[in-house]
């Protein structure tokens, strides 16, 4: 009953009722971009046309249930929101990664507010050239369909094509994508938590009413379609073992890996005195957040996709074993695609390890403020210790990680749980519904505590993906 009377609470105080219904009105206008249609594009056919692929490609539809799931259900609709808040979220990482090998960039990063500043305008300017780009590619693959995949030969999606049609759609997605970086923004000044994580939470819980539809049906039966055999048993059994996940989701967000610190500080009686002081270095079992998924996901899927496309009719002993290899590769309950999946998942996490966790610069910053590892030499032996800790960890976290990312998966293709129920059950859609409402719930709470009022749990305090 905590958690209901925290959310009571809430609304009790002025500042942080306003700041709900910001986010609410933001998203909701979000949520709006995403279902109107691009002008030119017959949707109900694009409608019929995924529909068509998702029954004949066995399990889920590959990359586009991957698009489908970050947009919100933009692809179905083929709405001007389609790209939603992904080019910014790809810029701001493409900027993340090169501010670790490009000079210019990491002295921007240490310049405090105003260095801060500054990338945040070449962030946004790497999102304009990423909309144009990528919508110029969304408009010549809605004229020629049959480039991307086989399935969508003889399929006229578009009734005018042409280049008028081609900047039509480049202004209209591109606005679109621009304005929900906008919305964004407003959500993380205005609003309650981060405006761009909100967005991608609701874009994917969106789905979660069909989920629960087709579970409905599948189960316990709709109408004249007849349950499975033993139906209800199966549903509370996978309504137990999601439970089970989530549980273990949550504490592969919040774990983290305590690493002692002691610092010698100045006594508050003066005279020149020094005093220790105890503290701890919290690294976080799931460094990597959903950035291996992210990376392996789209790197396995897109040359499946063209190989199965280039090579499904050429001759010759190669044309058609690479055919077999994209046909393979996209079959989501295929060995061969789980394998590589899990190899990539495991190399993005030590990668993405490798790039932002600058060991050398934190044993730098100890040893300037007088703190040190209990038994480690300040200086490069603090750094070859962290690192290794930090491996070590990064090995668990991506295990985990790897459970997480194969979980949907192996339930749809080797249990037969349809695609749009199993893919909550793990992979990006649960870790991000898992992330972002943590951290919105803390910054929430932290509202009520200051205010005197309780918070969401009897005990203890909510964490969020810092684990602090």
């Amino acid at each position: 009953m905590s958690m209901f009377k925290g959310f009571s609470n809430a609304f009790r105080i002025p500042e942080l009722r306003k700041k709900i219904l910001v986010t609410l009105g933001l998203i909701f206008v979000c949520r709006l971009i995403s279902s109107v249609p691009t002008p030119g594009v017959d949707w109900v056919a694009m409608q019929r046309t995924i529909e068509n692929f998702r029954a004949n490609s066995g399990v889920g539809g590959g990359v586009l249930d991957w698009i489908s799931v970050f947009t919100g259900g933009g692809l179905e609709n083929c709405a001007i929101g389609v790209l939603s808040i992904w080019p910014y979220i790809s810029a701001q990482i493409v900027i993340q990664l090169l501010s670790s090998v490009i000079p210019f960039l990491e002295k921007l990063k240490q310049e405090g507010e105003s260095g801060r500043q500054k990338l945040a305008e070449i962030t946004r300017y790497l999102t304009i050239v990423l909309c144009v780009v990528q919508s110029v590619s969304i408009a010549f693959m809605l004229m020629n369909p049959a480039k991307l995949h086989p399935d969508f030969a003889n399929v006229e999606l578009v009734a005018n094509p042409g280049m008028g049609f081609v900047l039509m759609t480049v202004i209209g997605i591109t606005t679109a994508s621009l304005f929900v970086m906008w919305l964004a923004d407003q959500i993380t000044t205005f609003g309650i938590g981060n405006g761009a994580s909100l967005i991608i939470m609701i874009n994917i819980a969106s789905r979660l009413p069909q989920a629960i539809y087709t579970a409905w049906g599948q189960y316990i039966g709709i109408g004249e379609v007849p349950p499975e055999d033993n139906g209800i048993t199966k549903l509370v059994l996978l309504l137990a073992f999601g439970f089970a996940v989530v549980m273990g989701t949550v504490m592969l967000t919040q774990g983290v890996r305590k690493v002692q610190i002691h610092a010698t500080r100045r006594s508050a009686g003066g005279a020149g005195g020094f005093g220790l002081q105890q503290t701890y270095m919290p690294l976080r079992v799931n460094y990597t957040g959903v950035m291996p998924i992210i990376f392996a996901q789209p790197l396995l899927s897109f040359p499946s996709m063209l190989l199965a496309s280039w090579f499904k009719d050429r001759p010759g002993w190669i044309a058609q074993k690479l055919y077999w290899l994209g046909t393979t590769l996209s079959d989501m309950r295929s060995l061969l695609h789980l394998t590589i999946y899990a190899a990539l998942i495991m190399f993005f996490a030590f990668f993405w390890v490798a790039t932002q966790f600058n060991a050398v610069q934190i044993a730098e910053n100890l040893k300037r403020s007088g703190s040190y590892v209990p038994g480690i030499r300040p200086g490069m032996a603090t750094a070859e210790y962290l690192d290794g800790v930090m491996t070590r960890v990064t090995l668990i976290g991506g295990t985990g990680l790897l459970v997480v990312a194969l979980l949907p998966q192996i339930l749809s293709g080797w249990m037969h749980v349809p695609w749009s129920v199993s893919s909550f059950f793990g992979g990006t859609s649960l870790l991000i519904i898992v992330g972002v409402a943590l951290d919105t719930l803390r910054i929430m709470e932290s509202h009520l505590l200051v205010r005197k009022y309780d918070g969401f749990l009897r005990h203890g305090s909510l964490k969020g993906r810092g684990g602090m």
